[in-house]
């Protein structure tokens, strides 16, 4: 080759070797936006995204698509359905769909189960809707719904959560799962129930109960002597002595009785309302299997429900609501159920594999309970009997043992954000501003401690049921975080919100609700190439508005 070749090939070599031969990851495309979560809030987040022409990637760590939605909260806490629009709405008209269908009804005439739970159509016929459901229709419903819209959704991969988050000048780029993959993007959702990325990130949030004092309420803090719901030991006609032997403390406290003092009225803690999982019973003969005796069952953690039974408690079937075909999304119901009180505290800000063992014991308790009334002989007769006609349902959550696959996480980390909604905004005592969605759920909060009191008697704490005077608006602050900490994340789940009014908020068809308005926002502030808390809301509000949601009471679905 001779010198003057040599000056014009060489440089032409080593660019095409740049070409070809620079590192993998540098040819890796930058997602539009990157969706971290599986949850119902997750789905739509990553649907509206795609339908406005963006590319989007769901980063999911559950292997079911739908969080409790699909987890067997198929008996829907809806409140004022006419506030409820947009993809939330259409993913209760696609359910309503499935059951138009003949083969959905295997195991119920339709004519039997009636109209329960479905709703009418629109004036102008556009909606039809079925709020009732069973767990495996649910996911059927989104995982069709994600391939329709030709969604990539990475399952099983789950945030590393010490080292995966990457912040350049008040932005995150990208995060990488504990599996290795990475994940580039313009703009990140965090719709988990923990709001793990939310706090990798950096971003303020809150674990527990706010003291009353911190936003001027009257419903948030320790609430003993509260005794507004079925779920005290108040609706039993005598006391509950708390010791083995009765009247003797130092015969020690039954099981799952707590020791400590539960505070002071109105002051805060670091507690969280308790878990349980919504189950699917059926009592079909021919779809269904016993209640489960687990390895480690152990009879005497049951021993304060005998003596509620004993005390003539006779409320055990008091929420098994059902659904369709002979099933049932059977939640807590009186002083001793299915929520696991005070054995979950420390689950928002846990590791993995702790997380794994708390839940792990709340599927023990839960299932420990089913078994004990199902045979153990100190559950009254009637009672025992009636019981014995129900099993887990067969065809539900089959690659779980029929158990569902979601523990109903109520509260965790709940970001502090922009703005915070409190019970104030709630209860229309202070506008909201820049609505993005609306609410109307009872203030809701379940039981967070059980302890005894100075006269020596059990109680339960924590769970009351606040009535709104109307549906409320939530804040577009209450999704995005500070500005001067992440200015490219939406947080449609674990929002920005006191403890009592998160109660409210907390309810899966307003997750799809905020899922949807959180990638509105996102897509149009990284259209305009500007940190998210400085979208415009005027614009925000017209397409949310375009796309159906419902943003004020002016803005409600009329039906005939």
């Amino acid at each position: 080759m001779t010198d003057r070749l040599k000056i014009y090939v060489l440089p032409l070599l080593l660019m095409l070797c740049f070409m070809t031969c620079s590192p993998a990851e540098e040819q890796e495309e930058i997602t539009d936006v990157v969706v971290y979560g599986g949850t119902s809030g997750a789905v739509t987040a990553a649907i509206q995204a795609k339908k406005m022409g963006k590319t989007v990637i769901m980063v999911s760590p559950d292997k079911h698509l739908g969080g409790l939605t699909s987890g067997g909260l198929g008996w829907t806490d809806t409140g004022k359905k006419e506030v409820i629009g947009g993809l939330s709405r259409e993913f209760y008209q696609r359910v309503y769909n499935k059951y138009q269908e003949e083969d959905a009804w295997k195991w119920e005439d339709r004519a039997d189960f009636g109209n329960q739970g479905q709703g009418t159509p629109a004036i102008d016929g556009e909606f039809r809707t079925m709020w009732i459901f069973e767990p495996h229709v649910a996911e059927e419903v989104y995982d069709e719904w994600v391939e329709e819209m030709e969604i990539e959704v990475l399952r099983d991969e789950w945030l590393d959560r010490e080292n995966g988050v990457t912040v350049e000048d008040g932005k995150i780029t990208a995060i990488r799962t504990l599996s290795g993959k990475e994940f580039k993007g313009k703009m990140f959702i965090d719709a988990t129930y923990e709001g793990d990325l939310m706090a990798a990130a950096g971003v303020s949030y809150h674990v527990g109960r706010e003291a009353n004092s911190v936003y001027g309420e009257e419903w948030n803090g320790v609430q003993t002597g509260v005794y507004h719901h079925k779920h005290h030991f108040k609706v039993l006609d005598q006391p509950i002595d708390p010791y083995w032997v009765k009247g003797d403390p130092s015969s020690g406290l039954l099981p799952r009785i707590s020791a400590e003092d539960p505070g002071v009225k109105g002051e805060g803690d670091n507690k969280v309302q308790a878990y349980c999982f919504r189950t699917c019973m059926s009592n079909h003969p021919d779809n269904q299997v016993p209640f489960p005796r687990p390895e480690n069952y152990d009879s005497t953690q049951y021993e304060l429900l005998v003596r509620i039974f004993d005390a003539g408690w006779r409320e055990w079937f008091g929420k098994f609501d059902m659904i369709p075909n002979r099933k049932t999304d059977t939640n807590n119901h009186g002083p001793f159920s299915s929520d696991n009180i005070g054995m979950n505290y420390d689950y928002p800000e846990a590791s993995y594999e702790r997380r794994r063992e708390i839940i792990k014991e709340h599927e023990d308790y839960q299932k420990g309970l089913l078994y004990f009334v199902a045979n153990d002989p100190r559950v009254p007769k009637e009672t025992q009997e009636e019981f014995q006609k129900w099993g887990l349902a067969k065809d539900e959550f089959t690659d779980n043992g029929n158990w569902p696959h979601q523990i109903y996480v109520r509260e965790a980390r709940r970001m502090i954000g922009k703005y915070v909604m409190t019970e104030n905004e709630l209860l229309q005592k202070k506008p909201t501003p820049e609505s993005v969605g609306m609410g109307s759920y009872t203030i809701d909060s379940h039981n967070i401690q059980r302890y005894v009191d100075e006269n020596g008697h059990v109680h339960n704490e924590g769970d009351i049921g606040v009535p709104l005077p109307q549906p409320y608006e939530i804040a577009f602050g209450s999704l995005v975080p500070k500005k001067e900490e992440i200015q490219n994340l939406v947080v449609p789940v674990a929002v920005s919100a006191s403890h009592i009014a998160f109660g409210s908020i907390r309810m899966e068809p307003v997750f799809m609700i905020l899922g949807q308005s959180a990638a509105t926002a996102a897509v149009m502030s990284m259209e305009q190439g500007i940190p998210v808390q400085d979208l415009s809301y005027d614009d925000l509000k017209v397409k949310l508005r375009e796309d159906g949601q419902v943003l004020t009471l002016d803005d409600r679905i009329a039906s005939k």
